[in-house]
Parts: structure tokens; C-alpha cells; sequence
């Protein structure tokens, strides 16, 4: 068996999916993708472009937008950052206002489709851990562990609520927690690609773990499933 190894990590949002992605990216010595943050990419582009009103999207107009940007994953003072156009953008994707606006950018299939391949690209010739909404349903369903991240709404709003502020976002926690329900719900009833559980998913509700639990957790069920990779 090859020592190539793909881990799949979807869940909620504001779940800390991208944080357990991040660790084991590091734990293992292997890229990790944040597929999220290519949406929030396309959000931001379409919001700087005026292409997205009232959560209606100018489809046409965005999809030649993002067949002419460029996205790369650029590492900044030992942290990944998504440069869009040349231009660092991390700190702008995560602002309340694409957060507001991402799932209706994210539900339109003929963008999913874009990103989809290009993230699928990603992982043809390397070792990957990738978290998003359906990277272990659509973009790798063949992937060799999958994860699903959850935590209640309350938890997980208050840490998005305590990212923000500590980014000097003024927003109020119910504004937050409003925010994280609607996405749920958008994610889950979209027709395309919707947030659903892989049915060989290993679930994970890390509500109450620390950042170290839930990565202990994780290493274990690797090892269990890909032994091979740590000879």
C-alpha cells in the first residue's frame, strides 16, 4: 500500500474542524487544505464585485470571475493563508459579512463544481487532510479516514463570537449564534452537496474536549486505520 494518505474532516460550522485539520496536517507532516476558506474566497470576491444581493447570486458573472482569479494557499509566519489574486485575504474571508453570504455563494452547483476540481487536483500526487462540507461525500469519497466534526450551536458560537472580537469584529453573540443556524440549515437543505454525515465517518462532538483530546482521538483511529503510514 502506498505511503500517500488522504483524511477527510467535515462538520459544521465554526466546529473546529479546520483546527483538528491543521493539527494533524502538522502531526503528520502533510498538506492540509482548508476548502472552506476557498468559499469564503469566492464570497469575497463576489461581494467585492457586487455580484451577490439580498443572498442572490449573479452566477454568471461570478463563475467568470473565478475561471479568471487565481487561489493558493500561501504559509505566513508558520500559518496557512488563502491569497486570492496575488493578495493575502485571510483576515477579510473570515469578517461576519462573508460568513453572512458564503452559504449562498457555496450552494450554487456549478460553483461547487469548479472547486471540486480543483480541490480533487490537490490530492492526486500528495498527501492531504482537507476540512470542509463534503470532502468526505463528493470530493473524496474513497478517502482513507474520514471525520465529522460537531459541537452544539451554543459552543460553537461562542468561539466564533471570541474569534471576531479578537480580529476587533463589534458583534454580539446572538448575532453570532443567528449566523451559525442559518448556515446549518443552508448547508444541510441545499441540493447540492449538502453537509451530511459519511456513513463511514467517525464521528467526533468535541463540545467539552480540549484542542489535545480530540487530536489524541484522531491520531488514533490514523493509526488504526493506516498502520502502514507510520513504518
Amino acid at each position: 500500500m502506498s505511503k500517500k494518505i488522504i483524511i477527510a474532516v467535515d462538520g459544521h460550522s465554526s466546529c473546529g474542524k479546520s483546527t483538528l485539520a491543521k493539527d494533524i496536517s502538522r502531526s503528520l507532516g502533510i498538506t492540509y487544505i482548508d476548502s472552506g476558506a476557498m468559499y469564503r474566497g469566492v464570497t469575497l470576491l463576489a461581494l467585492r464585485n457586487g455580484l451577490i444581493n439580498n443572498q442572490q447570486v449573479n452566477t454568471e458573472a461570478l463563475l467568470k470571475q473565478i475561471r479568471d482569479c487565481s487561489m493558493d494557499f500561501v504559509s505566513v509566519d508558520g500559518k496557512i493563508h488563502l491569497y486570492l489574486n496575488g493578495e493575502d485575504v485571510e483576515r477579510d474571508i473570515r469578517l461576519i459579512e462573508v460568513s453572512d453570504n458564503v452559504s449562498y455563494v457555496a450552494r450554487v452547483p456549478e460553483i461547487r463544481q469548479i472547486l471540486v476540481e480543483w480541490q480533487q487536483s490537490m490530492g492526486k500526487t500528495k498527501s492531504v487532510v482537507m476540512d470542509g462540507r463534503d470532502i468526505g461525500t463528493v470530493v473524496f469519497p474513497h478517502a482513507d479516514v474520514k471525520f465529522f466534526v460537531t459541537a452544539t450551536p451554543e459552543v460553537r458560537a461562542q468561539r466564533r463570537f471570541l474569534e471576531l472580537e479578537s480580529m476587533g469584529e463589534k458583534v454580539w453573540f446572538e448575532q453570532v449564534l443567528d449566523n451559525i443556524t442559518r448556515r446549518d440549515s443552508i448547508d444541510q437543505d441545499r441540493e447540492a452537496s449538502p453537509l451530511r454525515q459519511a456513513e463511514d465517518a467517525y464521528v467526533l462532538d468535541n463540545s467539552y474536549l480540549t484542542r489535545e483530546q480530540q487530536l489524541e482521538w484522531a491520531l488514533t483511529i490514523i493509526k488504526q486505520k493506516r498502520p502502514d503510514f507510520f513504518i
